[in-house]
């Protein structure tokens, strides 16, 4: 089943179970696929989707000064993939990562984040390879 399927079932399933918070944001998140010109998404598009609208909730929420996170953004999380911590990132570095194949080690990034996809934030990736000794 695809990610976009299992939105549309998991829709169909809030609204039988009257659960308001997962019916409006599986709503907006239909309505973001709707505004886009396809009808079918890989999960990857789907993903992206999800995650431009996870950053834009927690912009919104940054100005007016409220908590980083909120229901709409605990309803989305639950479809994205199981994030990459620094460790894991900083352990796949140290052993698949010739630096000495790069002028400098922010060329690398291209690499890792080839490995990781959607399953890494390039900010976090960016940050430990700054920590990373030159």
């Amino acid at each position: 089943m695809t990610l976009q399927n299992k939105i549309k079932d998991d829709l169909k399933s809030a609204m039988k179970d009257r659960d308001e918070n997962k019916k409006e944001t599986l709503r907006v998140i239909m309505g973001e696929m709707a505004r886009l010109d396809k009808k079918e998404f890989s999960d990857d598009e789907v993903i992206k989707i999800l995650k431009k609208l996870v950053k834009s909730e927690k912009e919104m929420l940054e100005k007016t000064g409220q908590d980083q996170t909120s229901p709409f953004i605990t309803v989305i999380e639950t479809y994205l993939p199981k994030m990459a911590g620094e460790e894991e990132i900083r352990q796949w570095i140290a052993t698949n990562v010739d630096f000495g194949s790069f002028k400098n080690k922010m060329q690398a990034m291209g690499v890792i984040m080839a490995h990781f996809g959607a399953s890494a934030d390039g900010n976090l990736v960016k940050k430990v390879l700054q920590q990373y000794p030159a």
